[in-house]
């Protein structure tokens, strides 16, 4: 029985792998870090941006921190440099740190 189920397992990868060559799958992007269609995010400003487009552009932000960190822009002026976002209540340092390369002034 162990055998059999080892047998099939064995038959199932060798039809996976014959179905498509392995420069097909390459080139397809089957081996790639990231999933196939995975789109780099753009740089948000964040001197610019509405709360919708920070909301979507920044991993941990929601609607309501993206509207905490407008309503700090609105009250101090521009962000001078990111870590000035750790100014804005319910933003921390993992969030800084999750989004730092998607960040611009």
């Amino acid at each position: 029985m162990k055998a059999a189920m080892q047998w099939g397992k064995t038959a199932l990868l060798l039809v996976a792998l014959t179905a498509a060559p392995l420069s097909q799958m390459w080139s397809a992007g089957a081996f790639a870090a990231e999933p196939a269609g995975a789109a780099q995010q753009a740089a948000v400003n964040i001197n610019t941006a509405s709360a919708a487009e920070l909301a979507e552009a920044l991993v941990g932000v929601g609607p309501a921190k993206a509207q905490a960190i407008v309503a700090y822009r609105e009250a101090s002026g521009p962000f001078a440099d990111k870590t000035q976002l750790l100014e804005v209540k319910g933003i921390g340092e993992a969030i800084l740190e999750q989004n730092s390369d998607n960040i611009s002034l």
